[in-house]
């Protein structure tokens, strides 16, 4: 069958290369470069989403974490497992006792996974391996295990696995709507006919259905995630609560620097997706707290900032659900949502979905 994916992100790439190894024939259109938007813009992690049980998504965990360990082991040159500390200081949101439940939760989900079990540890050892940290009121805390990635050029890699199924990938061909006949219009006004068309756009999937005249089902909260890469570098991945607040961040190793993230702001689509001075100074403020060298924005060797497409189920994007949602409207099919970690396995469910009509 003949297949369009629109959108050249990490989780049209793998679709399309799923597609394509299933035998159709597979034409992806991507409006800029691929993995140019969202996609790159990640805090570079491949992580079932600790923090996601506290919302009971449990099953998202479980898929993320099988997901997480089959990257690693697919792609060992641009994906490795990640030891991250979790320090427990006096006053934490989470007490010792929660953290550590969690801990032996996701230890449960992750199976059979060749990464270390979580441990606890001792204040001094927290020290050991982080000895920036400041150790007033610290407790000891935790170790566990994720994946870190290159985002970028792990989906290039992809990418290259679609050429070699046989996949045709269009850059800079931006699609002005999709019709439910299997009607296909690129804004500079050519028409294709396709059998089925995936409409895989990530934060603009709903504005593509807009435009495409049809409504949309899901709502998504388009929440940007800002980052600062600092010249300084981090001898341990930490994860750490934002002070005075349930939310936590990231301080992890990135080429010889520290990356520290992230945000989670509401934006439009029209709006520039940047790093904003209010998010520069939150992770600055945030990163101070725990760490006995301050860091300035002197120090700032850059930033970036990418938009989630993030299923509208909180007032707070904070608790929104990570997971993704699917609408059919006769040959098209649109996904809301979905992560980076998991696009191998949206790419499967996408492919059965296609074949089912």
């Amino acid at each position: 069958m003949k297949m369009a994916v629109i959108g050249g992100g990490i989780n049209g790439l793998c679709t399309a290369w799923r597609l394509a190894e299933s035998g159709h024939q597979v034409t992806l259109f991507e409006r800029e470069r691929l993995m140019a938007a969202t996609s790159s813009a990640s805090s570079k992690l491949l992580h079932g989403g600790l923090r996601y049980l506290e919302t009971g998504q449990f099953l998202l965990v479980r898929e993320a974490l099988r997901e997480r360990d089959a990257w690693i082991e697919r792609v060992p040159h641009l994906a490795r497992p990640l030891p991250i500390l979790l320090p427990i200081y006096q006053g934490s949101q989470r007490p010792r006792w929660m953290v550590g439940l969690g801990m032996k939760l996701y230890d449960l989900l992750a199976g059979a996974s060749r990464l270390p079990k979580s441990e606890a540890l001792t204040r001094e050892q927290i020290l050991t391996q982080a000895p920036g940290l400041k150790t007033d009121h610290l407790l000891g805390g935790f170790r566990y295990h994720d994946g870190q990635m290159d985002d970028h050029h792990l989906g290039l890699w992809v990418a290259d696995r679609c050429r070699e199924a046989g996949a045709k990938l269009n850059e800079d061909v931006p699609v002005a709507s999709a019709s439910p006949d299997g009607t296909l219009k690129l804004v500079n006004g050519q028409r294709l006919r396709f059998d089925h068309i995936l409409n895989i756009t990530g934060p603009w999937a709903e504005k593509l259905l807009v435009a495409s005249g049809i409504r949309a089902r899901y709502r998504l909260d388009v929440v940007r995630g800002s980052h600062l890469v600092i010249e300084r570098s981090c001898p341990h991945a930490l994860i750490l609560e934002v002070p005075g607040d349930n939310r936590i961040f990231f301080v992890l190793p990135w080429k010889g620097r520290s990356l520290i993230g992230t945000t989670e702001v509401r934006q439009s689509l029209d709006e520039p997706i940047t790093c904003s001075e209010p998010e520069r100074n939150y992770l600055l403020d945030a990163y101070n707290h725990f760490h006995a060298r301050p860091i300035t924005p002197a120090d700032i060797a850059y930033a970036f900032a990418g938009v989630r497409p993030l299923l509208k189920s909180a007032s707070d994007p904070t608790r929104a659900r990570r997971d993704y949602a699917f609408q059919r409207n006769g040959k098209l099919l649109t996904v809301f949502g979905g992560k980076w970690t998991t696009s191998l396995a949206l790419a499967e469910k996408l492919t059965r979905k296609a074949q089912e009509q």
